[in-house]
C-alpha cells in the first residue's frame, strides 16, 4: 500500500488566507493513481491563524464546501481512500471534523475530535456537549481495514491510547496542527502510539518555517515504532509503500505466546490505581453548565440523612452537587455530621459530582486537602464559608481551590477571591443575584420549602441547595442549561 502525506504550509497572517487555501488545493492535485490512502492536516478549511470566532467561522464558510468537493475529486482521480479534517456543521453545531473518503469520492463516516482545546470550547464555540458524553471509540471500517483517529490535542492523551488498542486497528489517523512541539516529541508521541496499539500511525501536519525542527513532522510509523517515513518540515508530498499486514508481536514471557503490547497489559492492568475514570466522571465545577441542584444528603425514600446511601442516591438521580460539612474527630481525622469519615465520601464520589465542601474548622482545611489531593478531585470541589478567618486561610495558603462566601456582603466576597455567593433565600431578590452576576459570582441559596424553587429559577439563582433533592431535581431539569466560562 502506498501512503501519500500532504503537509501543507499555514501562516498565522489571517489575511494571507486565500493564498495559502489555493496552495493547499495545490498539493492536492499534485496527487496521481500511483496512491492508494492520502491524508491531510486538521483544519484544512481554516489554512491560516483564525484567533476569533468570526473569523474561523468566515473561513468555514469560504472555503469548507470547496475543500470537501476537492477532497471528493482527488479521491476518485487517484483512486484513492483519503483522510481530511475540516469542519462539519452537525445539528448541536459546528464540529471538528476528519472525514473518510472512498476511492469513489464518497464520505464513508467522521470522526469528531474528542479532546477539544479551550480556545475551542470558549473562543471559537465549537460544539463540545459530545465530549463529555462515554463514546466508544470511532472505527470505521473500509477494503477490510479498521482505522481510528486521532486529531491534534487528542494526541496528547495517552490514557486514551489504551482505549484505541482494544479496537484491533490496522491504522490510526492523525490530522494535527501541533505547532510547538519538536519533530524529537512528535515522533516520541507517533511511536508511542503506534506501539501501545499495533497499528500504523499515520499523522498529517502543517509547517510554517521548513528551516526549524518545530512543527511539521508527517510521518508513519509501523506497529513495531519504527518511524518509517517523516517530512520534517519540509512543504509537499511524502509517500511510503507499507504492508498493512505487517503486526508486532513481542515475547510475553513465562511461556506466554508472543503477543501485542496492549494485549500483554490488559493481563496486569489495574485501573483503581490510575485516576478517576469511566462513564461516571462528570464536567468539574468550572464546566458543568447550571443551573445544579446540591443535594446535602437527605433522601425521603430512604429515610436517611447524610449518609453514603444518601448521598449515592442523589448522585444517582442526577444532583450535580453535594454538600458535606468537615469537623475533625477527636484522632484528627475529617469527619462529616452523622460521623462518617469523609473518606470514604472521597473515594465513592470522586468527580462522580462537585463536592461543596462546609469546613467548621480552620484546622480540618489541611487534612481535607490532602485527601482532595489524594483522590484527585481538586477540580470538582469549593469550599464554602461564613467565617473570614476561613476564607482568609482558604485564599493565603490554598489559593487555587474555589471559595464560596456565605452570606450577603458581596465586598467580602471579592476581598477573599471568591467566585460564588451563598445567599439568605429569605433576604433574595432579582437585583441582588443581578448585581452579583454583573460582578461574576455564582449564586446558590439554601431552600426549605420546595414549592419556592420556581421562584429562586426565575429571579436567577445557579445552585439549588437542598435536603431534598426528589422533590425538586425535575424543576432544575426542566431549565435551561447554561456555563459561565
Amino acid at each position: 500500500m502506498k501512503i501519500c502525506l500532504i503537509q501543507p504550509a499555514y501562516s498565522s497572517d489571517y489575511e494571507k488566507i486565500d493564498y495559502y487555501f489555493e496552495e493547499q488545493i495545490k498539493l492536492m492535485r499534485q496527487c496521481d493513481d500511483s496512491i492508494d490512502m492520502i491524508v491531510m492536516p486538521e483544519s484544512c478549511d481554516i489554512p491560516c491563524l483564525a484567533n476569533t470566532r468570526e473569523k474561523a467561522y468566515a473561513a468555514y464558510e469560504k472555503y469548507n464546501r470547496i475543500f470537501l468537493d476537492e477532497v471528493s475529486a482527488t479521491a476518485k482521480r487517484c483512486n484513492a481512500m483519503v483522510f481530511a479534517n475540516a469542519r462539519s456543521l452537525e445539528e448541536s453545531g459546528l464540529r471538528n471534523t476528519t472525514y473518510a473518503f472512498d476511492r469513489e469520492g464518497n464520505i464513508v463516516g467522521k470522526y469528531f475530535k474528542e479532546h477539544l482545546t479551550p480556545g475551542e470550547v470558549t473562543k471559537t464555540r465549537l460544539d463540545s456537549d459530545y465530549t463529555f458524553e462515554f463514546t466508544e471509540p470511532t472505527v470505521i471500517e473500509m477494503e477490510g481495514y479498521r482505522f481510528g483517529f486521532l486529531v491534534c490535542y487528542d494526541s496528547y492523551f495517552y490514557e486514551y491510547f489504551s482505549a484505541l488498542a482494544r479496537q484491533n486497528l490496522d491504522f490510526i489517523i492523525v490530522c494535527s496542527h501541533q505547532r510547538s512541539d519538536t519533530h524529537l516529541a512528535l515522533e516520541i508521541f507517533s511511536q508511542s502510539l503506534a506501539y501501545n496499539t499495533n497499528a500504523y500511525v499515520v499523522r498529517s501536519s502543517i509547517t510554517m518555517d521548513e528551516s526549524s525542527d518545530i512543527c511539521g513532522g508527517s510521518m508513519v510509523v509501523a506497529p513495531n515504532g519504527k518511524v518509517l517515513v517523516n517530512a520534517k518540515s519540509r512543504i509537499g508530498l511524502t509517500t511510503v509503500e507499507i504492508d498493512p499486514a505487517a503486526k508486532y508481536f513481542k515475547p510475553a514471557g513465562f511461556g506466554n505466546p508472543p503477543s501485542a503490547h496492549y494485549e500483554y497489559l490488559e493481563k496486569g492492568r489495574r485501573p483503581w490505581k490510575y485516576r478517576p475514570a469511566g462513564s461516571a466522571i462528570v464536567r468539574h465545577d468550572e464546566i458543568m453548565p447550571y443551573p445544579r441542584v446540591c443535594s446535602i444528603g437527605y433522601d425521603s425514600k430512604l429515610l436517611t440523612e447524610r449518609t453514603l446511601a444518601s448521598y449515592g442516591a442523589a448522585i444517582a438521580e442526577g444532583s450535580e452537587e453535594i454538600m458535606i460539612d468537615a469537623f475533625l474527630d477527636e484522632n484528627c481525622t475529617p469527619i462529616c455530621v452523622s460521623g462518617k469519615y469523609i473518606e470514604e465520601i472521597f473515594k465513592k464520589f470522586s468527580c462522580h459530582a462537585i463536592i461543596n465542601i462546609v469546613p467548621q474548622q480552620i484546622e480540618v482545611i489541611p487534612p481535607l486537602v490532602a485527601l482532595i489531593k489524594k483522590y484527585d478531585c481538586e477540580k470538582y470541589v469549593y469550599f464554602t464559608s461564613n467565617d473570614q478567618q476561613i476564607l482568609a486561610d482558604l485564599s493565603l495558603n490554598y489559593p487555587s481551590f474555589t471559595r464560596c462566601f456565605q452570606g450577603e456582603d458581596i465586598s467580602v466576597a471579592q476581598k477573599y477571591g471568591c467566585k460564588k455567593i451563598e445567599f439568605d433565600a429569605q433576604l433574595l431578590s432579582f437585583d441582588k443575584v443581578r448585581r452579583a452576576h454583573e460582578k461574576g459570582f455564582v449564586c446558590s441559596t439554601f431552600v426549605v420549602n420546595n414549592e419556592d424553587v420556581d421562584k429562586y429559577l426565575n429571579i436567577g439563582v445557579d445552585v439549588i441547595i437542598t435536603f431534598d433533592y426528589n422533590e425538586i431535581q425535575h424543576k432544575v431539569a426542566k431549565k435551561e442549561k447554561y456555563v459561565t466560562y
